[in-house]
């Protein structure tokens, strides 16, 4: 088997999937990347993928969230304020700074286990994904360093400003293409790699799905009727009908996919506040898909990943 873990986007809502990481370890007692040959990630999925590859736990990452989200959502201006009609809700210099603290100058391609990251090229107008050294093609992303990574996949649209971290490139978050990253990774595994269809299965962790009542204002609404439901709706169909293609594509056996629903407006991308609630579902949903998960994925052991490409390598 080649088995995935796929991380979707989601805010501080990172917190809900590294907490089902952490009651699975804790539950199993395993180290849970150990079954897996691959790990997906966007946004904050994108972090907790970083932070697994560069051996964090899952304990240890849902103390990141709880330590560092304050900070990191912090507002000072108000969340009505003039001053978001012309830049982003949130300075990126806490995030920064918390990425720098946990990864420190650690390389991507520092990682135990195959990474796909996407992000957006902004500048370029066009998908942009860091991918570890695992084929002989890959021979730039293993060099830049980790916080520089899972920040540029994380640079929500009006939340964050883009980044400019690597290479000059202006890269926002992955979220705006595949915030679900299942359909990246089944291609990376099918198509760079050459693993048979029938031998992938896949942990997908969503972040709760908010189930909204769409207002009849949308209808025939302009940017005012818009403005709160657009990115919402492009995130949620996104991550939908990704599940669904991966689905067909695998089968139900090989798709197990995780993303409680809550009721519209009690989540949102920055909501650090609902942290004690998020542990909560965390902990609901893991008992019940616990049986679940130990009978589909605990059986493979992941081979030891041995990037093409070192640092070592390069430099002769």
């Amino acid at each position: 088997m080649f088995q995935i873990l796929s991380l979707d986007g989601g805010g501080i809502r990172g917190i809900f999937s590294a907490a089902v990481l952490a009651a699975i370890e804790e539950d199993l007692k395993i180290k849970v990347i150990d079954h897996f040959d691959m790990i997906a990630g966007t946004s904050t999925g994108g972090i907790i993928a970083v932070a697994l590859g560069l051996g964090l736990t899952p304990k240890q990452i849902v103390d990141f969230y709880l330590q560092e989200g304050k900070s990191i959502f912090a507002n000072p201006f108000g969340v009505n304020s003039v001053r978001r009609l012309f830049t982003s809700k949130f300075d990126n210099r806490p995030l920064i700074a918390a990425l720098k603290r946990h990864f420190g100058d650690r390389k991507f391609g520092e990682s135990t286990k195959r990474l796909v990251i996407p992000a957006y090229n902004l500048g370029e107008d066009d998908v942009y994904i860091f991918r570890t050294a695992h084929h002989e093609r890959l021979r730039r992303d293993y060099k830049v360093e980790a916080w520089k990574v899972a920040q540029a996949t994380s640079a929500a649209p009006t939340y964050f400003p883009v980044s400019r971290n690597v290479d000059q490139l202006r890269l926002i978050d992955g979220g705006v293409w595949a915030n679900n990253p299942t359909m990246v990774a089944y291609i990376e595994a099918v198509g760079t790699l050459g693993v048979a269809n029938d031998d992938i299965r896949i942990l997908n962790l969503g972040t709760c799905d908010s189930i909204e009542a769409r207002s009849s204002s949308l209808d025939a609404g302009g940017l005012f009727q818009w403005r709160t439901s657009a990115l919402e709706v492009v995130l949620r169909g996104q991550s939908a009908a990704v599940a669904k293609h991966v689905r067909f594509l695998v089968g139900d056996d090989d798709l197990l996919r995780i993303d409680p629903p809550v009721p519209a407006g009690f989540l949102t991308l920055d909501s650090f506040k609902r942290s004690s609630d998020l542990l909560g579902k965390a902990a609901h949903h893991s008992r019940a898909q616990m049986p679940k998960i130990k009978e589909a994925f605990l059986a493979h052991r992941a081979p030891k990943f041995a990037p093409l490409h070192t640092e070592r390598s390069s430099n002769g």
